[in-house]
């Protein structure tokens, strides 16, 4: 059942709107006006119509849908590298994150659906303010945005006495960065840090190596859509890398 004040998506006619059940102020949209006071108290995938007589079905939101949603800032982190970087540290519900180069807060959201706490740093005074809207907009309350650089926000984290599982790293001189993230993982946490380039990928390949991580692996991930036509079936031919992965684990 639907509880007032829960985000929700509504789709109708191959469009789709976000917003929040038991809002006061309506939704206005080309397909009509819909009242989301009367969304409270409804069951997921029940419709509701607007003044036009158009069905809305409410949706839970999920990962996917924040993607396509949120307001952008700049580039964000794909899902096919976001689901690597979940799969290969094991991200869990207990635990706590530190993540860093929040941009648009993609990678942030997603990681906040499913563990207990994420503190994300931008250094960016606009990008952070934009990623805060867009975990209210998600109903992330787990996913905590701070404008600040995480060079320096690493010593404050320290003496907050915050111990993190994962954290992870998309900033331009992320091997700067790779010092102060073993001091504060836990043994047996995991640092992940994307790059887009060879240059920033091999320097942070050599800093995890200095401070002694363990088990490092730095991949690429290509994603090839299948395309469907009378003439037949093949790969897309779009360029399916974005960057280079790296994972270590402290020990």
């Amino acid at each position: 059942m639907i509880e007032n004040g829960e985000q929700i998506l509504l789709r109708a006619e191959g469009r789709e709107y976000f917003a929040v059940a038991g809002d006061e102020k309506p939704m206005h949209t080309d397909l009509g006006i819909v009242d989301l006071k009367v969304v409270p108290g409804k069951e997921w995938g029940e419709t509701i119509a607007s003044h036009k007589g158009i069905g809305f079905t409410v949706v839970k939101p999920r990962a996917p849908d924040l993607f396509r949603h949120m307001k952008r800032t700049g580039a964000p982190v794909m899902p096919k590298d976001i689901g690597t970087i979940i799969a290969y540290t094991g991200l869990c519900p207990t635990d706590v994150v530190l993540d860093a180069g929040t941009g648009s807060g993609v990678l942030a959201a997603y990681m906040g659906i499913i563990a207990k706490k994420v503190i994300t740093c931008e250094a960016s005074e606009q990008f952070a303010a934009n990623a805060r809207k867009n975990m209210q907009k998600a109903g992330l309350h787990n996913v905590e945005v701070r404008h600040a650089d995480v060079l320096q926000e690493m010593e404050k984290l320290a003496g907050e006495g915050f111990v993190f599982d994962v954290i992870t790293l998309d900033l331009q001189d992320a091997a700067l960065a790779v010092h102060g993230a073993k001091k504060l993982l836990r043994p047996g946490g995991f640092l992940a840090t994307y790059s887009p380039f060879f240059e920033q990928a091999s320097a942070v390949r050599a800093a995890v190596e200095t401070e002694g991580f363990q088990d490092i692996i730095t991949i690429t991930v290509t994603e090839h859509e299948m395309e469907y036509s009378k003439r037949g079936t093949r790969p897309s031919t779009r360029v399916g890398h974005t960057g280079f992965i790296t994972i270590a684990r402290k020990f």
